[in-house]
Order: C-alpha cells, then sequence, then structure tokens
C-alpha cells in the first residue's frame, strides 16, 4: 500500500490519524477562495515529488500524476516486490481518476487564451488525459500487462480495485498496481461544485464540515491525493512470503440508472451493488463484520446508503459497525474508493477502527452504529467498501482476513 492523502503522505503516519481522529481539512491555501461559498477543503500538505523523481520529470506531470507515482514507489516498497525478479508480461495497472489533470488543463488554456497556441505546452495532453497515470507507472517500472485507467467519477478507483480483481481471476496478470489518484481543488473545480450545491459550506469550522451521517450535515468537502495497491494472485503471494494485509474476495457493479448527481433514493443501485458483491465472494450477509461506507455527509446520500445496507443486511446491519474515512481526509473523488479499500484492508489486518468523526447528532434515518468519535477494536473476518458516483455508478468490493498475514 502507497498513498498521499490530506492527513498524511506516508501509511503509518496517515493510518495513525485516522485512529486518533486527526482531521486534514482547513482552509483553502492553494488560490484564493474568497469569493466562493465554500472555502474549505482537505489539502495535501508537504507533499515533496523530488523525493519520487526530478524536475524535469515532475515539471512534466500533472499534480495527480506526481501523487501517483508517488503512492506507486510506496505501494511497490511495501509489498517487498522485486521488479527484476518477476515476469514483467504479467505485471499489469489500472489507476482510476474521476477528473484527471484539471490543473493542467486550466494553466494551459490560461496560457492558450493570453498567449495564443504557440505557447500551450508539448506536454498538454499526457499532462491532461486520466489514463496517464497508469501510463507512467507502467514505464517507470517496465509492467507490461493489462494497462488502462477507470472513470465512473467518485466510483473510479474501486472499479480500478474491482477491475484488477477481475484481471486476476481470469488468469490475465500475477500483480496488478490498482488505485487512484485525484487533484481538483482548483479554481474551477471549486466552482463548479459550489454551483452544483454539493460541498459544506461550514468556513468557519472546516474541521467540523465533514459530518457523515449527522443531522447537521450540509454537503462533502473536497479531498486530494491518491491510494495505490499491490494486488496479486494469492499463490504468487505465498510463493515469495509476502505480507498480506487482506484477501479480495469479491467484487460487485451496478448503475442507479436515476439521476446525474443524485443516488436513488432508496438506494436500489447500491443495494445490488452490495448484493452482488457478496455473491461474488460466496458469503452471506450474515457473515459481513463491518461495512467501510462511501458515507459522503451529503443529505441524500447518506440516507440512501443506509437503507442499502439495512435492506441487504437485516438485522445484522445494527450489529455491526459501520463508519466514514471522509470524515477526516474528506471527498478524495476519484481516489476514494481506492483508500478506502485501502483502509478496509489495514482495518481487518489490525482488527481496529478509525471511528467517524463530528458524528454529534445522529440524523433519524441514519441508525446504524457509525463508530462515532473514538476508534474501537474489533473481530473482522469478512468486510465490504463501499463507493457510488455522479452518473449512478455503484461499487462493492468484499474483503477477507487471511490466516497467515504477517
Amino acid at each position: 500500500m502507497g498513498l498521499v492523502t490530506p492527513v498524511g503522505n506516508a501509511l503509518d503516519e496517515f493510518w495513525n490519524a485516522l485512529l486518533e481522529g486527526k482531521s486534514g481539512i482547513g482552509p483553502i491555501t492553494r488560490f484564493d477562495a474568497s469569493e466562493y461559498p465554500a472555502r474549505i477543503a482537505a489539502e495535501v500538505k508537504e507533499f515533496d515529488p523530488s523525493q519520487y523523481m526530478d524536475k524535469k520529470e515532475a515539471r512534466r506531470m500533472d499534480l495527480s500524476e506526481q501523487y501517483a507515482m508517488a503512492a506507486t514507489e510506496q505501494a511497490i516498497r511495501d509489498s517487498g516486490i522485486d521488479v527484476d525478479s518477476v515476469d514483467l508480461d504479467r505485471c499489469g495497472v489500472v489507476i482510476g481518476s474521476g477528473i484527471g489533470g484539471i490543473s493542467t488543463f486550466e494553466k494551459q488554456h490560461s496560457l492558450l487564451r493570453d498567449s495564443g497556441p504557440g505557447r500551450v505546452s508539448p506536454f498538454f495532453i499526457p499532462m491532461m488525459i486520466i489514463d496517464m497515470c497508469a501510463g507512467l507507472v507502467s514505464i517507470r517500472y517496465g509492467f507490461r500487462g493489462p494497462n488502462y485507467a477507470t472513470v465512473s467519477a467518485c466510483a473510479s478507483s474501486a472499479h480500478a480495485a474491482a477491475d484488477a480483481y477481475h484481471i486476476i481471476r481470469r488468469d490475465e496478470a500475477d500483480i496488478v498496481i490498482a488505485g487512484g489518484a485525484e487533484a481538483t481543488i482548483t479554481p474551477t473545480a471549486l466552482a463548479g461544485f459550489c454551483q452544483a450545491k454539493a460541498l459544506s459550506t461550514r468556513n468557519d469550522e472546516p474541521e467540523r464540515a465533514s459530518r457523515p451521517f449527522d443531522k447537521e450535515r450540509d454537503g462533502f468537502v473536497m479531498g486530494e491525493g491518491s491510494a495505490i495497491m499491490v494486488l496479486e494472485s494469492l499463490e504468487h503471494a505465498l510463493s515469495r512470503g509476502a505480507r498480506i494485509y487482506a484477501e479480495v474476495k469479491g467484487a460487485g457493479s451496478t448503475a442507479d440508472a436515476y439521476h446525474m448527481t443524485a443516488p436513488h433514493p432508496d438506494g436500489y443501485g447500491a443495494r445490488k451493488s452490495i448484493e452482488l458483491a457478496l455473491k461474488s465472494a460466496g458469503i452471506s450477509g450474515d457473515q459481513v463484520d463491518y461495512v467501510n461506507t462511501h458515507g459522503t455527509s451529503t443529505g441524500l446520500g447518506d440516507v440512501a446508503e443506509t437503507k442499502a445496507i439495512k435492506e441487504v443486511l437485516g438485522e445484522r446491519a445494527y450489529q455491526i459497525p459501520v463508519n466514514s474515512t471522509k470524515s477526516m481526509i474528506g471527498h478524495l473523488l476519484g481516489s476514494a474508493g481506492a483508500i478506502e479499500m485501502l483502509v478496509t484492508a489495514k482495518s481487518i489486518y489490525h482488527q481496529i477502527l478509525h471511528p467517524t468523526t463530528n458524528l454529534d447528532n445522529p440524523d433519524p434515518e441514519c441508525d446504524l452504529d457509525y463508530v462515532p468519535h473514538h476508534k474501537r477494536e474489533c473481530s473482522i473476518n469478512h468486510a465490504i467498501s463501499n463507493s457510488f458516483g455522479f452518473g449512478g455508478h455503484n461499487v462493492t468490493i468484499v474483503l477477507g482476513k487471511v490466516d497467515n498475514s504477517g
């Protein structure tokens, strides 16, 4: 696992911050946001690309690509894989993003407008297009297996992980680098989300602005960063004595077929996604011990997801912990699914859950055990991670404990 996040740019730092309930949300510093309704975000802090690439490389990458390269290097190092000893034809890369190189787009459009077409960078297109994160990782490490991006808004990186699972199951690769990257805290992106009325405007209390399942929630908080995981076949992992955080047991994906931005009010697509994932994993709802929710802190989304969980798990839903990582790091959009799957795997590995922060006054329609305020030790054999996106995209991934971890 590797990551770049609003609460830490290394795995242990990030994990400890979550367990402590630390917030990565604050006033926007990247540009003047004083005229925006929402003036807060979960920005990445103290990121130094020179730790992962030289200055020339960095200049030719969008910030989202820099994040992805950094997270990938961490993940490969954490996995213990010797790149020189694996079959590079059986190593793939699938990295998703919802928006891609929007900061590059904004900068290059300004150059075009102000100085003409001759000033646009020859690297504009590769810096902007979403598939380039996967391409750059492949080029750096020589991975010649399946290589592409997934784009499904806030479900993008969950789709990437699900595709990686299926690629390995089809025996098309032994190893797949999977995850997501997003760097959308820009003037245009912020303006668009503000106009869509999607963001919290709790500007005076940024650390309390992301409040999933709370009655006083008023929208999500934009975040940024990257999360990358090394997925490999169990046989391949065992053959090299790998530490295994968790096993991907199954995945399901559906569409709401309902609305561009709003979820189905009854959580129909989310429910079907969970059902398909459990069927894929070969387990029943009675075997689920924990749910890492999409949990965005939006009025409609939190209620719809709660309904979906209760529909599938029945009374079991009231007996198991359900939390939201976004309460501390905001919404990483296309990278959210990967970072929440990573958190789910870490939770299984350590048998402990991070809290859902800011849940001071639960919405009566959100009546599950959301692990409010404090971390909790928990016995977890099977867990699910939900991810949903604008356009009605739904992905659920089932993870299981591996007895020989560590």
